[in-house]
């Protein structure tokens, strides 16, 4: 019997990978859809003319940064319409509960929604396909918005200590409302939850390795990598509202 020839060429990614990836794409895409709108409606009512300038100008990359992760969606065979339409009811109900009273709320909660968002976006593209990963890490990595509201919130809060306590209250608020979205958007949504999990096979893949290398036994992979997710995203909430002088 002559044996099966190994094979020559690595694997391609399966279709359900590719099929998860472009929900991740997605997703991006939609917070980015969102952020355009609510940077203009910021730089709307935004107290001054430079403030005014810099949000226009934030939101107009924000358009820029949807269509590219869009135009991956259809390189991978989606369709980005129906990628961008998939979450379009997702911050319905995060928006009606957490409506802003004063300026300084409504910059801390794109603060806190998008480091929230943007976190868990990170954790799930870790397994993604290269080129992907790399322009999600480029679309998520972009700290102008962040440094325009740590800036402004920092100046406000030294100050006025009322207001730094109404707004570590409004924070913690702020976190929980967006932990929710993440729940429900992975409940909805299980190409997300699959991607989180194979984030966590793999560092327990790389944990296993090294352990392997030292003669140590080969632990299993973690099946509760997904569990771990709101304790990382809570952790990096609260170094980015310490950032700010904020008790998380």
């Amino acid at each position: 019997m002559t044996e099966a020839a190994p094979d020559a060429q690595p694997r391609t990614p399966t279709v359900d990978a590719a099929a998860d990836t472009v929900e991740l794409l997605g997703l991006v895409a939609h917070l980015q859809h969102v952020a355009f709108g609510r940077l203009a409606e910021d730089a709307r009512v935004a107290p001054t003319t430079a403030q005014q300038l810099e949000l226009s100008r934030l939101a107009a990359a924000a358009v820029d940064r949807r269509d590219r992760v869009l135009a991956r969606v259809v390189e991978l065979g989606g369709d980005a319409d129906r990628s961008l339409g998939a979450y379009a009811r997702l911050m319905e109900d995060f928006d009606s509960r957490t409506q802003p009273s004063t300026w300084w709320e409504r910059l801390l909660r794109s603060y806190v929604t998008d480091g929230v968002s943007d976190d868990f976006c990170r954790i799930a593209a870790a397994t993604v396909d290269e080129r992907s990963r790399t322009l999600l890490l480029e679309v998520l990595d972009d700290a102008a918005h962040e440094d325009l509201a740590v800036g402004e919130l920092e100046a406000a809060g030294a100050q006025d200590e009322v207001l730094v306590s109404r707004l570590a209250l409004w924070g913690r608020r702020l976190v929980g409302e967006a932990l929710g979205v993440v729940q429900q958007a992975m409940s909805a949504h299980p190409g997300l939850g699959r991607l989180v999990v194979r984030r966590g096979e793999a560092e327990a893949g790389a944990v296993a390795a090294e352990q392997t290398t030292a003669g140590g036994e080969t632990p299993q992979a973690d099946p509760a990598a997904a569990g771990k997710l709101f304790g990382e995203l809570t952790a990096e909430h609260t170094r980015r509202m310490s950032r700010l002088g904020l008790t998380a």
